[in-house]
Formats: structure tokens, sequence, C-alpha cells
């Protein structure tokens, strides 16, 4: 029986579609254009602003690594984590987005680890999973869908800004 697939958080990356289709969801406001992630709803967080009804906008696939660290320890509660799974390391990544100029954090994808990552290196928003794929031994029945980043290979010149 297929595993349901439900997002982290409903409503902050697209959910459906091929990988070079993955972004993540903002909202920008029509008077001030200020870009928020988390998408903001309902008004504008710039204080500067009169407000207006923000709407929603797919984020930039890439940027470029701001900070990064590994995660060597288990989670404490009221974060789930089974103490039957052996624990394994991951690695968080601090990225500011191309076109927007904020950072946005996120979890490196699997097999990326610090070794890997430099600040300054391109890297690109890709469809990931909270804990194993195979179950997070909190419920057999359900995938938890999130982002990663990825470093990218630059040497086309190519850079997705928008």
């Amino acid at each position: 029986m297929p595993r349901k697939r439900i997002p982290v958080v409903a409503g902050w990356f697209t959910e459906d579609g091929p990988e070079e289709d993955f972004r993540l969801l903002g909202t920008r406001c029509p008077l001030c254009s200020s870009v928020f992630f988390p998408r903001q709803d309902g008004f504008c967080r710039n204080p500067g602003c009169t407000g207006g009804e923000p709407v929603e906008v797919p984020l930039s696939r890439r940027g470029t690594v701001w900070s990064y660290t590994d995660g060597r320890y288990r989670p404490p509660a009221p974060y789930p984590s089974d103490p039957d799974v052996p624990w394994e390391p991951y690695t968080l990544v601090a990225v500011e987005l191309a076109a927007e100029r904020m950072v946005v954090l996120g979890q490196a994808a699997p097999g990326v680890g610090v070794a890997d990552l430099a600040v300054g290196m391109t890297v690109e928003v890709v469809p990931g999973v909270l804990g194993p794929e195979s179950g997070d031994g909190m419920d057999e029945g359900t995938v938890w869908t999130t982002w990663h980043w990825r470093p990218v290979d630059t040497g086309s010149g190519t850079e997705d800004g928008a």
C-alpha cells in the first residue's frame, strides 16, 4: 500500500510535479513588493507599508550558501525521534535566495555533508522527506515531505534568479 505524502507545513512549497518545477512558496505584498518566507497571509509585515493582501509567489530555485553546520545530536522532546532507530547526523544550510536576497534555512539533501559545502557556493532547492523514506518510526503510513538544498554544478553559466 502506498504511503500517504503530507507536507511538513502546508503551503510552504509545491507538492506535485517534477523536481525541476519544485519551488518554495512565499508571498509578496502588492503595495510595497516585500517578499516573505515563511509566507505571510492576510497583511504585509513591512512596518513601513500601509498594507495590501499578499499574493503567493514561487521563490528562486537557486541561491548561495550563507552558512552551514551539522546536527550531531538527537533532538529533544517534543520533536519526534525514535530512540530505537540509530541516529544519523544531518546538515543544515542557510541559503541566500538569488532574486529575493533573503536567507532561508533547510536541510541539505541526503548524502550532502559539511565537507561538500562552502560559503558562497550555488545550491538549489529540491523536494525531500523528513526522516528516512522507509519510515520514521512514528507513523508507518505517512511520508512527511519538505525541502532540501543540493549543490549545483555551475559550469553551465546559467543562474536561476526567478
